[in-house]
């Protein structure tokens, strides 16, 4: 006995000591002892003392060492009872580790201590009957009943994990799923025939294509069938719960299947892709690979309710199109749905290198319950296939699972075994039903294969060699689960009989290539809005649109952003901002960087346009200048003026986020993706943090209108300029995307004035398309004297591509400096020091689409000139390689340039060493002659 003291002494004292606090006040001890106690109280009363005592030859002591009698107020609880209360919780918690979840490999001995002798138990006590099987719904049973239910329960088909979570309703919910229902799950006859017609449907498309299309990549699905009745499974259950739509993101693997099994993709369609027999004009662009292609579709369930299906499109960098699904929902939630995200469902499907090794990962699973950016829970489905393109997992992770992600947010996981398709639909079921009750996220791993390689062409044996001798002797899912039917009986038999018939009919018509009807579709109401856009054309950048307003509009934004409710305690900071405010609207008529910026979001709002509006500290900003939401002094509660406009407007959602450029950006893209009348903007700290998402730069913000035919309106806000702060505070890398730039695919600006921007942010919902705009933003310019507006650019005008220099006589300009951004200040004052009225300075506002028509005029007018471009960036960055091949591009156009030498970092890292070499490039735009840069 000494080997389990712990038991059989300190914790003994303990249980004895929470028993007598739970006679007292049942509430006071967790749910599951409260069961234990009931059990055990049931049996003092029916049985006596000796009945809870399970065989032991006296009574435990109580507290105070005295054995004590059935009818002592002082009970205690059987040693061995409470053994047995210990071995039920450490299946709960760790029977996951036995599970015969692996199809084709042994289960690593993780040890999960589950043997009666490492709970003070032997064989001698099978028969003996506990109390504690009460805990799993069996009553008072023999050690040996109990047993055999923990084992059928937790080591079956079926890993649960969810032991971890810390919301007692929440896990009582689970048990109460994994404990009764589990072992009462039995389909109904159609449920198998639906079982049996998804999986023979993926297995004739993966057989279709590998005969038809040799060794052409298709990233099969071959070993993992099972997903198409899983995630059948889950679209059917959804539905029956209220979802009316589901979102699924997903990368290469499996994806044909999906499209043609799931989202009801025709034959007819896939392999027109698989031959290239895709009109160019239908892809309006570059277009992609047949397995990154998205697809929408309305299915009918079995029961006849009617669900919208969508497959995003997404690049191969994997786990990268997670956030776009999220933020798609969350603008589909919002306003298709009236902000009841129940009725839409996100679905991501991860391969198991990719959810444990991509970080993208943990940063979704962070943002799940955020204000910002909860959706109502995800179902995560893993098609777990063992190995990441030619690594095993065993060197793809630390971590025992590919899903352990999950427990920093206590989402539950079920690890299930592929070729087990009716644990995998109870799995699927299962999570339905949970994200809808709790609206959390929930994972499922299914285990399974992967037939062949990483692609049909490669050979997986040259690293996995064992493995793969097995996985090539391996029955399909769709084979074992037609035998298991056949050996139950001549019902289940008689079923798999006639699918099989069906399987090899459909087989041969798609080989014949026999005609499917596609499934129709009905736009919704987002969707509608999108198709009454058109393409941009080279044209539409000749010429911004009127974004101006009226004074009405100004004063009613005005009002909203200057006054607080009475009983508010602003601190004295915010009184003085709130003053300044009201001098620029009622005084002085001219308005700053941070006023202009409210102007457009308030006076879209009145339009009732959605305006969302997240980034690192972006409710006050991180230079402390936009100030949207107001906290009281004295209660933290927050105001947000611009929600006080009008009666009749749409609510500011501006949210700070979590330190995440990625993952919130990928958000911010999927919002703007999913409505084209919302103003969607993610702003970075500093520039330069855009670091963190370049992948969702490239493959997303930059390339998806060409890839994947999606028009996308997000706005990236990235403080961009040279003050001294630094190599990681002053750029945010302009050149990258400049050099992204092409078809007109992105707008590309560096804006000098509050009202140009103004004009800048109205346009991105006043034009007749959509393009992301990526705005190089200021940062000392914020609270710059010169850096203001006259009220009257707010109610007349237009976005400004170009600004002229308004104060020379262009016959006596000699040069001309071009610039862009917070520089031209600098050159500005130079210029009213010197009085040098023979230099004008030009701001190109637009740097992509290249302002073409407005240079022209700009060249014109100073045709005499000597031209120059100044940057504050090196050299070998900013936009001087852009600029240099655009005045190429034009007439073949000579330009100088002056900027900082060419530079591996963007910035010094020293202020006075910035501040000398900033000085000296000014000096030298305005020295008599213009020395050539010493480049090597």
């Amino acid at each position: 006995m000494d080997n389990y003291s712990y038991v059989a002494n300190a914790e003994i004292s303990y249980v004895d000591e929470m028993y007598q606090n739970y006679r007292k006040d049942p509430s006071s001890v967790d749910e599951t002892w409260q069961k234990f106690f009931e059990g055990y109280n049931f049996s003092l009363q029916k049985y006596g003392e000796k009945g809870a005592t399970n065989g032991g030859s006296t009574a435990a002591p109580s507290g105070n060492g005295v054995a004590a009698t059935a009818a002592s107020p002082a009970t205690t609880v059987s040693e061995k009872e409470v053994r047995v209360h210990y071995l039920i919780h450490a299946y709960r918690s760790r029977g996951h580790l036995r599970s015969k979840t692996n199809p084709v490999r042994e289960r690593k001995d993780r040890k999960p201590l589950l043997e009666l002798s490492d709970f003070g138990l032997s064989d001698a006590d099978l028969d003996a009957v506990f109390e504690a099987g009460n805990e799993i719904g069996i009553g008072a049973a023999p050690l040996r009943k109990i047993v055999e239910t923990l084992k059928f329960i937790y080591e079956g088909a079926i890993g649960f994990e969810y032991m971890y979570i810390r919301k007692p309703e929440k896990l009582a919910w689970l048990r109460n799923k994994i404990e009764k229902e589990s072992l009462a799950h039995a389909l109904t006859l159609d449920e198998k025939k639906r079982i049996l017609s998804k999986l023979n449907e993926a297995v004739v498309f993966e057989n279709f294509l590998h005969t038809k299309y040799v060794g052409q990549k298709r990233f099969s699905l071959e070993g993992g069938e099972t997903t198409i009745p899983a995630l059948d499974k889950m679209i059917t259950a959804s539905a029956e719960l209220g979802v009316e739509e589901v979102v699924i993101g997903m990368a290469h693997r499996g994806r044909l299947n999906v499209l043609a099994n799931i989202m009801g993709k025709t034959y007819e369609q896939i392999f027109n892709e698989f031959e290239g027999n895709i009109k160019p004009d239908m892809t309006m662009g570059d277009g992609d690979v047949k397995y990154h292609m998205g697809y929408s579709s309305e299915v009918v369930t079995p029961k006849g309710q009617k669900i919208n299906l969508k497959l995003m499109p997404n690049p191969s960098h994997l786990e990268a199109v997670d956030p776009v699904v999220l933020g798609f929902v969350r603008a589909k939630g919002d306003r298709l749905y009236g902000y009841d995200y129940k009725k839409v469902l996100p679905v991501l499907i991860h391969g198991d290198a990719a959810v444990a090794a991509q970080g993208i990962v943990y940063e979704i699973v962070q943002m799940s319950k955020l204000n910002g950016y909860q959706t109502g829970g995800t179902i995560h489905f893993v098609i777990n296939n063992q190995v990441g393109f030619t690594t095993d997992f065993e060197d793809a992770r630390s971590s025992i699972y590919c899903t352990d992600v999950a427990k920093i947010v206590d989402a539950p996981v079920m690890h299930v075994n592929g070729d087990d398709p009716e644990a995998v639909t109870f799995c699927m079921r299962l999570a339905a039903e949970y994200r809808q009750k709790f609206n959390e996220d929930i994972f499922i791993d299914m285990v399974c294969y992967r037939r062949h390689g990483h692609n049909e062409s490669d050979e997986p044996k040259f690293t996995q060699p064992k493995l793969y001798n097995v996985i090539s002797r391996h029955a399909n899912p769709r084979e074992l689960y037609n035998q298991k039917l056949i050996e139950r009986g001549d019902v289940d038999a008689e079923i798999a009989k006639n699918m099989d018939r069906e399987f090899r009919d459909m087989l041969q018509d798609r080989l014949n290539q026999v005609k499917q009807k596609p499934l129709p579709y009905s736009l919704q109401k987002m969707e509608k809005e999108w198709t009454e856009l058109r393409k941009a054309t080279k044209e539409d950048f000749d010429k911004s649109p009127d974004t101006s307003i009226t004074q009405e509009v100004i004063d009613k934004v005005g009002k909203a952003i200057t006054d607080i409710p009475a009983d508010f305690k602003p601190l004295k900071q915010i009184e003085k901002l709130l003053k300044d405010r009201k001098e620029q609207f009622q005084d002085t008529k001219i308005v700053n960087w941070a006023t202009a910026e409210l102007l457009a979001y308030g006076s879209l709002l009145l339009e009732k346009k959605i305006v969302r509006f997240s980034g690192q500290d972006v409710q006050r900003g991180t230079f402390s200048h936009r100030h949207a939401v107001l906290k009281d002094a004295e209660t933290n509660e927050p105001y947000y003026s611009l929600n006080h406009i009008s009666d009749n407007q749409k609510r500011f959602r501006i949210y700070n986020s979590l330190l995440s450029e990625y993952g919130v950006l990928g958000f911010e893209y999927g919002y703007a993706m999913a409505n084209p009348s919302a103003l969607v903007i993610w702003e970075a700290q500093f520039g330069d943090f855009a670091n963190g998402t370049q992948v969702m730069i490239d493959q997303f913000v930059t390339a998806g209108e060409t890839k994947w035919q999606r028009q996308n309106g997000l706005v990236m806000l990235l403080p961009h300029g040279y003050e001294g702060q630094g190599p990681e505070h002053s750029s945010a890398r302009l050149e990258r995307f400049l050099g992204l730039c092409a078809n007109n695919n992105i707008v590309v600006t560096n804006i000098t004035t509050p009202a140009n921007m103004f004009h800048a942010l109205r346009r991105q919902l006043k034009w007749e398309f959509r393009k992301p705009l990526i705005n190089m933003a200021p940062k000392s310019l914020l609270r710059h004297p010169l850096v203001v507006s006259d009220l009257k650019e707010f109610t007349n005008g237009r976005f400004q591509e170009v600004i002229d220099d308004a104060n020379v006589d262009a016959k006596k300009v000699k040069r001309v400096l071009f610039c862009t951004g917070k520089v031209y200040y600098d050159l500005f004052e130079e210029q009213k020091t010197t009085k040098r009225n023979d230099v004008a300075i030009v701001r190109i506002e637009q740097l992509y689409p290249y302002p073409e028509k407005q240079m022209e005029a700009i060249f014109a007018k100073y045709k005499n000139a000597e031209y120059v471009w100044v940057q504050e960036e090196p050299y070998n960055m900013g936009a001087w390689g852009y600029i240099l091949r655009r005045m190429y591009l034009m007439n073949n156009t000579q330009i100088e340039v002056i900027s900082r030498d060419e530079a591996s970092s963007p910035a010094v890292g020293y202020l006075k060493a910035h501040n000398e070499k900033q000085a000296e490039l000014v000096k030298r735009s305005f020295a008599d002659k213009i020395e050539k840069m010493n480049i090597r």
